[in-house]
């Protein structure tokens, strides 16, 4: 099991669009995911067309992690029922809802007890291949609490000034907290996201990132695509929406998600 923080320290860069991209993507190449929506907004919950109903939210099982049952407060999410079993079972993508319950653990104070609590909630996750932690666009209590629980966190740009400064203060970040934290946890890449390809400017900081970043700038780039919200308003995955525009785009999603599960193939199983 991989377990994966999607994160960003400047908000409106796309981090859920991410996030959903890759989980269909998972879903299309059959890889059982689980996605954590650790957003108070719970942006990603409804993207993924999930009704929360008895179960609990993330917010309440990270009340109680040792007693959190995550097996049994997950919800498939009606993208499964369009996917089609690639012969090694059912497909499998399931969300931990979220709610603005959350909001109570996203402050700079939570100690290292607190930090845990995400770890001991996916201690119930082992039947999944990979988790997608969708994380506030902040470095409050729950991107360290995702972080602390990540085997890898990838992080999401725009190619602009101040998204491409957010993404090197996020780096210098994760070193910290990684010394002080998670001596595991590595950044598994930049996901370069809303690219414009007539655009000098993003041209421009591309190439900075490349300078910057290295081979932590991951491909593809995903391009600035016109029909997204749409996509995410009916709460339907790219990879079955009509059009080649959104088939252009699945396919990048699945190369990224290629890549980025590579950046993590010889991370060991997480037992918790």
């Amino acid at each position: 099991m991989q377990v994966v923080s999607i994160s960003s320290l400047k908000g409106g860069v796309g981090k859920t669009s991410v996030t959903t991209g890759l989980a269909s993507a998972a879903l299309a190449a059959g890889v059982r995911t689980l996605v954590v929506d650790l957003d108070p907004h719970a942006d990603a919950t409804t993207a993924l067309g999930v009704q929360p109903g008895d179960q609990l939210d993330i917010g309440r099982m990270l009340k109680s992690p040792r007693r959190a049952r995550l097996a049994e407060n997950v919800v498939r999410s009606s993208w499964a029922d369009r996917a089609t079993s690639n012969g090694s079972g059912p497909a499998v993508l399931d969300v931990a809802v979220g709610s603005a319950y959350t909001g109570i653990y996203d402050r700079p104070d939570l100690g290292r007890r607190d930090l845990r609590r995400l770890s001991s909630v996916l201690a119930g996750a082992n039947d999944y291949q990979l988790v997608l932690v969708d994380c506030p666009p902040s470095l409050n209590g729950l991107t360290r609490m995702a972080w602390a629980a990540s085997d890898k966190v990838a992080l999401v740009a725009e190619p602009g000034l101040f998204s491409v400064a957010g993404t090197e203060r996020t780096m210098r970040a994760i070193q910290l907290f990684k010394q002080e934290f998670a001596p595991n946890l590595s950044p598994a890449g930049i996901v370069a996201n809303r690219v414009r390809s007539g655009s000098s400017e993003h041209t421009y900081r591309l190439a900075e990132m490349e300078s910057m970043f290295g081979e932590l700038l991951l491909s593809p780039r995903i391009p600035e695509q016109a029909n997204w919200q749409q996509i995410q308003g009916a709460a339907h995955p790219v990879h079955n929406w009509p059009g080649d525009s959104a088939k252009s785009a699945a396919a990048l999603f699945d190369d990224l998600l290629s890549n980025l599960m590579a950046a993590g193939s010889g991370l060991r199983s997480r037992a918790r």
